[in-house]
């Protein structure tokens, strides 16, 4: 079953804000081999003009990826998840995030395609403070396999 196209526009309220702590960023930075200073110890955050430790650069898609289920998991979408792999993803940074930002998430379709029998959808996730400072821009590809017959 294709995509429902009328989701091509379509945005959700802000989700709930997410307290970025110290330790998911030493933990993130851990899991993906991020040794440098900053993602660690606060002083050397600080020394580089940040407030606390700060978060590598695609540490959003741990915040973005739980916020995206307000699209994935939208019966109306028609979006088989056992079908999926991930496609794509792409940060545009305003500023980095570093630990004690509250975030909030905003997701929206940008584009719904088919091609090769297979559908491919972008969502874009405006990540701003809780006071609306934009942070980081999101964008999500995900590919639906076609059904094999």
């Amino acid at each position: 079953m294709p995509l429902d196209q009328s989701f091509v526009g379509r945005s959700w309220p802000p989700t709930e804000p997410y307290l970025v702590g110290r330790e998911k960023i030493r933990e993130f930075a851990r899991a993906i081999g991020a040794t440098d200073a900053a993602y660690h110890d606060p002083a050397a955050a600080r020394a580089l003009g940040y407030p606390d430790v700060v978060a590598p650069p695609t540490f959003p898609v741990a915040i973005t990826m739980a916020a995206s289920r307000q699209v994935i998991a939208d019966p109306a979408l028609g979006l088989d998840y056992t079908r999926v792999v991930h496609g794509d993803q792409r940060f545009a940074y305003t500023r980095p995030v570093v630990a004690g930002d509250a975030l909030v998430c905003v997701n929206s379709v940008d584009e719904i395609i088919s091609r090769g029998g297979h559908e491919f959808i972008t969502t874009r996730t405006e990540v701003t403070t809780e006071a609306g400072e934009p942070v980081v821009t999101v964008w999500s590809k995900l590919v639906q396999r076609g059904e094999e017959h």
